[in-house]
């Protein structure tokens, strides 16, 4: 791969990975917000054993489940994206100005 291309995807990788990363930490701070929700709605559907505290509850329960999931998606991404990375770096023979 000739050295100008080599040093656009890494560039390329770098900004995904970036991308990626700044995506994990949000997701990240939301799972933690949601599995506080989470067990508030737990605690009231105990407390009031109502059908509709109990769904809110279940419907709670499948999101954080489905965020969860999209988060080890984001984490592989992200390892994924710094193994390239690592790769394109072992690879790349800079080139000066002049050659």
């Amino acid at each position: 791969m000739g050295s100008r291309l080599h040093r656009r995807r890494l560039e390329d990788v770098q900004r995904q990975l970036s991308q990626a990363r700044e995506s994990q930490k949000v997701l990240e701070e939301q799972v933690a917000v949601w599995n506080d929700a989470l067990e508030d709605a737990r605690i009231r559907a105990l407390v009031s054993e109502t059908p509709q505290q109990t769904h809110e509850y279940d419907d709670l329960s499948r999101h954080v489940k489905a965020a969860a999931a999209e988060l080890v998606r984001r984490i592989g991404e992200v390892h994924e994206l710094t193994e390239v990375r690592d790769e394109l770096l072992r690879d790349w023979i800079p080139k000066d100005d002049h050659g």
